[in-house]
């Protein structure tokens, strides 16, 4: 801005000053030329009284360097002239002046030479006689004057074109000082020109405007953020060259980045093709879903394209970890055919015996064994069928169960004195102690988780062994331990043994009767109640698990 007026004061410091000085010479060279003219008329009317009175005696005494004077007959021919050689001189009679002499008694014209550079006036008078005398003064025109300043009117040129470029280098700056120093946080408070008062009003509401916008969008943007920072979904919003936008915290720890990642690309977070071609895909404006396995978990990754005018103007980008989701669906597939698995074994059994009783095909001593057989693989049956349905029911919950205050301490020992007989037979020691611990749970449920891990620790100890049950409180802790000198379990097998179905010994599991999924009830039913389950087993020297309750 300050350049343009710059530029604009200069150019009409110039004009003027072009503008003025060939004003005031045409006006000065007009002056002087009527002055000239009035000169010349008198000059004439005093030679003309001259001649008159003298003849041809007054004009060679006559001292004219300015003027010419010639004499012209009545015939218009030359009689006499100051400069030239009248015998040389053409006919008069037909110049405008002596035309206008002759006929009115006076006579005036104005000629240019050639060159245009010069001009002359004339004044004609008609003498008593008839003859005429006319008189003429030459005069420069105003170009050949002008020429004839150009050494002094450059010199005042150049003097005007400083002194305009200072004056308009000053005045630009004075002008656009109010202009830059205006405060346009409090517009209304400036003091400045009269007619830019209009536009600080404006400026004025369109801030009003933006601070209301600005806080519309600061409340959304704290909307959004609160929603999606408890999220354990990871969401990331992206503009249409891949920078980041938004980005909650489950995908800020997914990504390993932090809020200072706003801004950047993408890319810088995750380069792997897979996860380019998701970006290329939805940036074609086409959804995409893809998985992909992010420190060892699985997640879902699903794209969508943000459409605003036709263009795609950003990505949303929502990250899930299906990891739980696809172990679920594995176990669920194992569990299905380890039921099948399971359920055929003892099916085929009894319906093996049973045709072969059917048919006669048995010796009569041999019945008993048979029917032996038949009645341990139903109670097997029953057993798993009972087991499934209870894995069932902790699957769907267990709002039918009434939750009461339990102590776990007394359904310990119930399970103990229900297990002596087993522990008897398996030539196991079966010890308890404790001391009063009572939770709020289902005592159903509690009574599950005591009987086995007992059961287990009875089957899967040596003869001559020993299983301690201890129930203790621990600050604002039920602790049950059931601690065993049996086979124990291997460090690689540790991790799935709460899985149904899981055995580590295949054979021994067989022989004892066990279902797979007595420890899986365990880990569903602890975890309902809240309880965690630690493991401690060294293989031959027995294993110790425990479950902590809140009280």
């Amino acid at each position: 801005m300050t350049k343009r007026i710059f530029r604009s004061i200069c150019v009409a410091a110039i004009s003027v000053f072009f503008a003025s000085v060939v004003l005031f010479m045409a006006v000065l060279y007009d002056y002087f030329s009527d002055i000239q003219r009035s000169q010349l008329r008198m000059q004439a009317e005093l030679a003309v009284r001259g001649v008159s009175k003298e003849g041809l005696s007054y004009l060679k005494d006559l001292d004219i360097q300015n003027y010419r004077i010639t004499w012209i007959g009545a015939d218009g021919t030359v009689r006499y002239d100051s400069q030239s050689d009248m015998d040389k001189m053409e006919n008069h009679l037909e110049r405008e002046e002596i035309r206008e002499a002759f006929s009115s008694g006076m006579g005036e014209s104005l000629r240019y030479s050639a060159t245009l550079l010069e001009r002359s006036f004339y004044c004609a008078r008609r003498l008593p006689d008839g003859t005429v005398l006319r008189i003429s003064v030459a005069q420069n025109t105003l170009l050949t004057i002008i020429f004839g300043m150009a050494q002094p009117l450059s010199i005042i040129f150049v003097m005007a074109c400083v002194l305009s470029l200072a004056l308009a280098s000053r005045l630009a700056k004075q002008i656009v000082k109010p202009l830059n120093g205006l405060n346009l946080d409090e517009p209304l408070k400036n003091d400045g020109y009269d007619e830019i008062i209009p536009l600080l009003r404006r400026i004025d509401m369109q801030q009003r405007q933006i601070r209301r916008q600005e806080e519309k969008l600061r409340q959304k943007q704290s909307e959004f953020e609160t929603v999606t920072e408890g999220m354990a979904e990871g969401i990331v919003l992206l503009n249409d060259r891949m920078l980041i936008l938004g980005i909650n915290p489950a995908a800020a720890r997914l990504f390993g980045a932090d809020a200072a990642c706003r801004g950047k690309n993408i890319l810088l977070l995750n380069r792997t093709s897979e996860f380019q071609v998701l970006l290329q895909k939805a940036g074609d404006g086409q959804p995409v879903e893809m998985t992909m396995e992010f420190d060892g978990r699985n997640y879902q990754f699903k794209a969508s394209p943000v459409i605003s005018d036709g263009l795609v103007s950003g990505i949303a980008l929502l990250l899930l970890d299906v990891t739980e989701k696809e172990k679920n669906e594995q176990i669920r597939r194992e569990f299905t055919a380890n039921v099948s698995h399971e359920l055929r074994t003892p099916l085929h059994t009894i319906s093996g015996s049973a045709e072969l009783l059917v048919n006669g095909m048995v010796k009569t001593e041999d019945i008993p064994e048979f029917s032996r057989r038949i009645f341990q693989e139903s109670q097997r049956m029953i057993r798993l069928v009972e087991d499934i349905i209870k894995l069932s029911h902790l699957d769907e919950g267990t709002d039918d169960m009434q939750r009461e205050e339990a102590d776990l301490n007394g359904l310990a020992d119930e399970a103990v004195q229900a297990l002596l007989p087993e522990a008897e037979r398996a030539g196991v020691q079966l010890e308890w102690k404790g001391e009063p611990a009572v939770i709020y749970g289902i005592p159903r449920m509690l009574m599950e988780i005591i009987y086995n891990l007992c059961d287990n620790a009875i089957k899967y100890n040596w003869r001559g062994g020993c299983v301690s049950v201890t129930v203790k409180r621990e600050e604002d802790m039920a602790v049950l331990s059931v601690a065993d000198t049996g086979i124990g379990i291997p460090v690689e097998h540790q991790e799935r043994v709460f899985e149904r179905f899981y055995r580590v010994d295949k054979s021994r599991s067989k022989e004892i009767g066990g279902t797979g999924l007595g420890l899986s009830i365990v880990k569903h039913a602890a975890r309902l109640h809240g309880g965690v389950i630690e493991l401690e087993s060294i293989v031959g020297s027995g294993t110790t698990v425990r479950v902590k309750f809140p009280v």
